[in-house]
């Protein structure tokens, strides 16, 4: 496949930004915001600009997947989700099988609203339920209690085709069998999809800045961080949930299709706020940014475009990125598409250092990271970009 056309390995999606939330959660950050006061008239007018803005570029292809994120994507009016995916519809077509999900918090979830959005086209639900203790929820900063959560979760098997909820472990105080009862609580539901994080935590956000200051207690340790990522990897195993990317499990044919493009470095559009995207066009591969104020974003869309910085992607940034990306899959990166996207092949003194430390293994001219590979993956992915 000539590297033009180098997308085609993973397809295209599309990811429209809802930037706004009842409240913003210490651990977040992604571009949220909480305001009250919305014109769902003003705010679906601007999507469905960009849409027609972007559809100049990308006409010549079908829709794989659509992803409403955020924010608190649940927290829109369904006529905007209905009129994007009609825009959408319209402008490419969908695929058959095309993937349309939508991000919900449980205290935002209504059997009647979870309706509307079937309605309006959405196929695949993902809840953030982030803990079942009432505790830890209090401390992550979450309005919904586990009870909320786990009514969520019911109505969104009962509605939707697929149904997907994330957990965040590694929290403050959380001990291993903690973690084990949580973890199989979760699975009692049968669920075909988790997202099961470690707690991450970043610099411009509340625990960030208490991190900083010596004032967020009882995180684990490297060691238990470790176990508990075995442990996730363990339970969701033997309940029929394989991973198939460093967070992500799921039963056969459940895998996020959205997700996916994003890992295999397909071509995506990210509309709204702060939505970054990935296009290729005639005259190359562009990364793409729009405007993070949603103020700043609605009136841009309106005008000309909320776009706001565009950088074509050299050959050596698409190879590294394709590698950052793809070696979070457990089927890994073809080493002919590397050579296809860069010009050049791997290191094979790195390599072998690196299959000798087992950190990765090469399987049908895939390479994979090891179980002690995703543990250090961003010093791996270092090491294997080395000349």
């Amino acid at each position: 496949m000539p590297a033009c056309l180098d997308w085609k390995n993973s397809g295209f999606g599309i990811y429209i930004h809802w930037p706004f939330c009842q409240s913003k959660c210490p651990y977040c950050d992604f571009n949220s915001h909480v305001n009250k006061e919305i014109s769902n008239i003003d705010w679906k007018k601007a999507y469905l600009f960009e849409l027609k803005r972007y559809h100049l570029e990308t006409s010549d292809r079908l829709v794989n997947s659509i992803f409403f994120g955020g924010g608190t994507p649940s927290l829109m009016d369904p006529s905007i989700v209905s009129g994007i995916v009609d825009q959408i519809a319209k402008l490419w077509g969908l695929k058959d099988n095309v993937e349309i999900s939508l991000e919900a918090n449980p205290s935002s979830v209504e059997s009647q609203k979870f309706l509307d959005f079937k309605a309006a086209g959405v196929n695949r639900v993902s809840i953030g339920v982030q803990a079942l203790n009432d505790k830890d929820l209090k401390k992550l900063g979450r309005l919904h209690s586990v009870n909320d959560a786990l009514k969520a979760i019911s109505i969104g098997h009962k509605v939707f085709n697929k149904t997907s909820f994330d957990l965040i472990y590694a929290r403050q105080e959380q001990t291993i069998n903690e973690w084990r009862n949580e973890l199989k609580l979760a699975l009692s539901f049968e669920p075909d999809h988790l997202s099961l994080y470690q707690l991450t935590i970043e610099p411009n956000t509340a625990f960030g800045k208490l991190f900083k200051n010596g004032k967020l207690l009882g995180l684990p340790k490297e060691n238990v961080s470790s176990e508990l990522y075995h442990i996730t990897e363990e339970i969701c195993s033997s309940n029929g949930l394989l991973p198939y990317e460093i967070s992500n499990y799921s039963k056969q044919n459940h895998q996020s299709i959205h997700n996916k493009i994003y890992w295999n470095y397909g071509d995506y559009i990210g509309v709204g706020p702060g939505a970054h995207g990935r296009i290729t066009t005639s005259l190359g591969r562009y990364a793409t940014q729009s405007h993070s104020n949603p103020a700043k974003w609605l009136s841009h869309a309106h005008e000309k475009s909320g776009e706001s910085l565009r950088t074509c992607l050299s050959k050596k940034d698409q190879a590294e990125e394709m590698v950052m990306m793809g070696l979070r899959l457990n089927s890994g990166i073809s080493k002919n598409r590397y050579h296809l996207l860069s010009g050049k092949t791997f290191n094979e003194k790195n390599l072998t250092n690196l299959i000798n430390d087992d950190l990765v293994l090469i399987e049908r001219g895939y390479i994979k990271a090891t179980q002690n590979g995703k543990a250090v993956l961003n010093s791996l992915i270092l090491n294997l970009l080395l000349n």
